[in-house]
């Protein structure tokens, strides 16, 4: 029930982005028991005068390898598998594509379970 939008600087591979992709789902699974096949993401790719950040901002040095994460999940995970989510998927950026930890920023938006519809206008979580 995820869903992930990546957004990141043009230019990178195919294979850099599928990384990502592949990495964010996997936290995922690991830390927020998402189910297989639950896998709806996006990459955004913008010119760099279109993707604005700051350097510094808390005092974090960030390149232009920058990545911004925003994960829209229902509001059912406790403030731990939070924390447990953002470690684990700057864990695995880490190794694979290879991002450091200071270019990943992540953003959890949540909602509530019935503002979901996989398909056929339904609303498969709504109780």
């Amino acid at each position: 029930m995820p869903f992930v939008r990546a957004h990141i600087r043009r230019g990178e591979s195919r294979q850099y982005r599928q990384a990502i992709l592949d990495n964010v789902y996997q936290a995922l699974r690991e830390t927020f028991n998402v189910p297989e096949e639950d896998q709806f993401m996006v990459v955004d790719e913008y010119d760099p005068d279109n993707f604005i950040f700051s350097k510094s901002y808390m005092n974090i040095a960030r390149s232009d390898k920058f990545v911004l994460l925003q994960l829209t999940v229902s509001n059912t995970r406790s403030v731990e598998q939070k924390k447990a989510l953002y470690l684990r998927i700057v864990e695995r950026l880490a190794e694979q594509p290879g991002i450091r930890a200071e270019d990943i920023f992540i953003n959890l938006v949540e909602v509530e379970k019935e503002n979901w519809s996989f398909g056929h206008g339904l609303a498969q979580y709504a109780q």
